[in-house]
């Protein structure tokens, strides 16, 4: 065989679905943890700033804030791992694996593997559907936020209206109703809109919004590859046919 036959022999056998999958999972965890994991503490000190004046009312806040800043770390790690596992079984079940490593695949205990990476897949890509609904929020209340300001740079030569303007992070759930002040109206939150914080906190939860999508489109790349790889090992493996996804 020469050098170009094997070259084309190894290249047939590249899963390239998971190899896909895995490179938009790496990088849609990369942003949603990175960015949310900073979008979280520019938040704090955003509320800490101009949305609360005693630490009583915000500490319940914080603690949810670093809670779910070691959630994140908790996730990258889980991914990470996870996606390695992935690629490595979609390397496996090629046919230059399955010519190296003999009939395994054919055997129950592969049927069983690959069947329990398709079921654990599913079911992360459904939990993540219900991350990727939940990271939106944050990208919402920045929204209003951001077109209230606007609004107030629109009405400007009425100082009037522009005080009623107002965005209250008590509505939110972000402080208790008991708060003060708890909301930012008028000039003051125009100028919260420009402050460097806010456009970065802001900027930071997109970021971590457009990762999540990214993870949830690798989460189901590698739902459709892995139920593909366990189709061909079920009813092709005896004929000697590899998985190429």
């Amino acid at each position: 065989m020469g050098c170009y036959d094997c070259c084309m022999r190894c290249l047939g056998g590249v899963p390239y679905c998971s190899l896909v999958a895995t490179l938009l999972c790496f990088s849609g965890i990369a942003l949603f943890c990175g960015c949310g994991h900073q979008a979280l503490t520019e938040t704090e000190r955003l509320i800490e700033t101009y949305f609360a004046r005693n630490l009583q009312d915000y500490i319940t806040l914080a603690y949810i804030i670093q809670y779910f800043q070691y959630v994140i770390y908790g996730l990258a790690s889980f991914f990470f791992l996870y996606c390695i596992v992935l690629l490595a079984e979609g390397f496996y079940t090629t046919s230059v694996a399955k010519q190296t490593f003999g009939e395994f695949r054919s055997t129950m205990c592969g049927r069983c593997l690959s069947s329990s990476f398709i079921v654990l897949t599913y079911v992360l890509a459904v939990l993540w559907l219900l991350v990727f609904a939940f990271s939106a929020l944050p990208v919402y209340f920045f929204y209003n936020m951001d077109a209230t300001c606007h609004t107030i740079d629109v009405l400007t030569e009425t100082p009037a209206s522009i005080n009623q303007l107002c965005v209250d992070a008590r509505q939110y759930g972000l402080l208790p109703w008991n708060a003060v002040p708890g909301k930012a109206c008028g000039m003051t939150l125009s100028t919260v809109c420009k402050t460097r914080e806010y456009r970065m906190t802001y900027d930071l939860y997109i970021a971590a919004f457009a990762g999540a999508g990214i993870t949830l489109l690798a989460l189901l790349t590698y739902t459709v590859s892995t139920t593909y790889n366990f189709a061909v090992l079920r009813y092709l493996g005896r004929k000697g046919i590899g998985a190429r996804c």
